[in-house]
């Protein structure tokens, strides 16, 4: 097995490798290591590497195969961890000046305590813009991820880092975070796979300032590894009041079980190209359309439709901009001039609305949640494009020239299934004309990750998405 190879492969096939020992957990720990150096200055996924924690957790995992006593199907898998996720021995900067030079931290997030008890290899964590406030992955430390594909481009956010690493085959799987498209945005636009589960699926501790919008979830680069991850994931934790019990069955079972149903004959698939309020590229418009055929050619019964959400724009910032002020809050006021201008300013527009008006917000969209548990009532699935538009220039909120303002008005693909708290997914559906990745979006009811994930499998095998060319073949 070449490095491309190695570096491609997913968990199911390293773990057999494993087992067989044609292959050790040390041979790809190092590989992905090595890759993480070299591509980090160029790409700027990583805001810390460990080759001596990621290499000791790989020797114990190749200890354990050797006696032929692995702890299950993600021992010795490499991964990361989102720079917002705590993890012991670790430090959390979050992007972010505020924190300082703070102490490596004494425990892990729950999402992290899962996967370690799995044996996974944690080779380091992730960029994020300052707190993760917006869906690009920039921040004042100087860290500026950029699009594997272009990295003129941006990567998106605000787990770009993740993605990136996901894309470029510096580990199998990614911790994300999601609180208005950061999962699925930068896998969208990276060409990888990215899944926000239901809200409480995977157990979330600190809570975070931005509420109940705020999920933890899987990012990878193909659906196997994002089932065997959310696997591991969905546990209930004390930590976190919101957590949901463990599922009754493994995602990856299911997976497989659909596989073997074949095809979707009589699956009621709603069809949104624009949610009714969204401009969306014609490239990716395109590749969206192709999409939506590999679904009728697979026998789903195709309905085009307006999902009830309305105009969730205000919606979504009453609660977004809230969460900024809750967060600056807790920022000594000497440190407050060292934040991104945009969060200050985000957060300043929270701070001004009215206590009434917050009441009025969580009523809309427990108003909202409930429309749409309706709507999944007739249909098993909603289809979208994951974000309107290609990736566009690093270092810049929103498009040059475009005329908006902030993040929120090119994401309206994403943001809405925060608020209803529904598991929404984005696998790769194309490249544009100009060779940029563009996203298919999943939706499903709450709590039908599995259905999700069947879905896209189905469309994954139906249409193999392109292999990112390494990095150095580019102009």
């Amino acid at each position: 097995m070449n490095d491309h190879e190695l570096l491609s492969a997913n968990a199911r096939d390293l773990h057999d490798l494993y087992r067989s020992r044609s292959l050790s957990p040390v041979d790809v720990a190092r590989a992905c290591l090595e890759a993480a150096h070299r591509h980090q200055e160029r790409f700027c996924a990583f805001s810390l590497i460990d080759d001596e924690c990621a290499l000791a957790a790989a020797r114990a995992s190749q200890e354990r195969f050797a006696r032929k006593e692995p702890l299950g199907p993600l021992d010795g898998i490499p991964g990361t961890i989102k720079d917002l996720v705590l993890a012991e021995g670790w430090p959390t900067r979050r992007g972010s000046h505020t924190t300082g030079d703070p102490a490596p931290e004494t425990r892990d997030a729950p999402v992290v305590r899962a996967l370690r008890a799995t044996g996974m290899v944690f080779l380091g964590k992730t960029t994020t813009p300052e707190f993760g406030w917006k869906a690009l992955t920039d921040n004042p430390l100087g860290e500026i991820a950029r699009n594997p594909w272009n990295e003129r481009m941006t990567a998106g956010g605000s787990s770009g880092g993740a993605a990136i690493a996901a894309a470029l085959g510096m580990g199998v799987m990614h911790i994300g975070t999601d609180g208005g498209g950061s999962i699925r945005i930068p896998a969208g636009l990276t060409g990888t796979v990215g899944l926000k589960p239901t809200f409480g699926r995977v157990p979330a501790y600190p809570p975070s300032p931005y509420g109940t919008v705020s999920h933890v979830g899987p990012m990878t680069r193909s659906v196997v590894d994002t089932a065997l991850m959310l696997d591991a994931m969905s546990v209930a934790d004390l930590d976190d009041w919101y957590a949901v019990p463990a599922p009754a069955m493994r995602f990856a079972d299911a997976l497989d079980a659909r596989s073997r149903e074949g095809g979707f004959a009589g699956m009621r698939i709603a069809v949104s190209p624009d949610l009714g309020f969204i401009d969306v590229h014609p490239d990716v418009l395109d590749l969206f359309e192709q999409a939506v055929s590999v679904f009728a050619r697979l026998g789903a019964r195709i309905e085009r439709v307006t999902p009830p959400l309305g105009q969730p724009f205000r919606l979504f910032t009453d609660h977004w901009y809230t969460g900024a002020a809750n967060l600056l809050e807790t920022i000594p006021e000497g440190l407050q001039d060292r934040i991104d201008p945009g969060l200050r300013e985000i957060a300043s527009k929270g701070r001004e609305l009215s206590s009434t008006r917050q009441r009025h917000a969580q009523l809309e969209r427990a108003r909202l949640g409930t429309a749409m548990q309706q709507f999944f009532a007739d249909h098993d699935l909603l289809l979208t494009p994951s974000v309107a538009i290609p990736a566009f220039e690093a270092g810049h909120e929103v498009p040059p020239g475009s005329g908006l303002e902030r993040w929120i008005e090119w994401a309206g693909f994403s943001y809405p299934f925060n608020l209803t708290q529904q598991p929404a997914m984005s696998v790769p559906a194309g490249l544009t004309a100009q060779g940029l990745p563009a996203g298919l979006q999943i939706v499903g009811a709450k709590f039908d990750e599995g259905k999700v994930l069947a879905a896209a499998a189905a469309f994954e095998a139906a249409r193999p998405w392109p292999r990112l060319a390494p990095p150095a073949t580019m102009p």
